[in-house]
């Protein structure tokens, strides 16, 4: 039985950090998708920069990988333990579960971020966390649960 739990605590952390790669880099592709739109603002291609150059200088983008884990990881922590100590392995929970904690992480450095103007920065952020739910479900979310589960025997 530990060794169980223990499995699915490694599951859910390494589900964590690759879904948060996966919702910086769909950070960067949502802005670059934004800012080549017809009549898209100078700010999207400004933000498309700096995104593109968080992922090309590593030390730039471990500083933001690691403050993206400071912002995120509380709430992260909060829902990965709900769904495994109910077992809640749906697909779109732990979509919406991604969003929700991105936009709360957003929350955290923006105080204002209610504010109209970062209403776009704050759908962006959501929407990296629509991509990193569905990763994340995909490493730890489909066997969430700390029990294990039973085998029905084939009658």
């Amino acid at each position: 039985m530990i060794g169980y739990v223990l499995k699915r605590i490694l599951m859910v952390l390494v589900g964590y950090l690759v879904a948060l790669l996966a919702g910086l880099i769909a950070v960067v592709v949502i802005y670059a998708i934004l800012s080549s739109l017809p009549n898209a603002p100078g700010y999207l291609g400004l933000m498309e920069f700096t995104s593109v150059a968080v992922l090309v200088v590593p030390p730039l983008g471990m500083f933001v990988y690691f403050l993206t884990i400071v912002l995120t990881g509380m709430q992260t922590l909060v829902f990965a333990l709900i769904a495994e100590f109910f077992s809640l392995r749906s697909f779109w929970l732990h979509m919406a579960f991604g969003a929700a904690a991105a936009a709360a992480g957003f929350m955290l450095i923006w105080p204002d971020a209610d504010a109209p103007e970062r209403w776009a920065d704050m759908g962006i952020i959501a929407g990296a966390g629509l991509v990193a739910g569905p990763i994340y479900w995909l490493i730890a979310g489909r066997d969430a649960g700390f029990r294990r589960p039973l085998i029905e025997a084939i009658p």
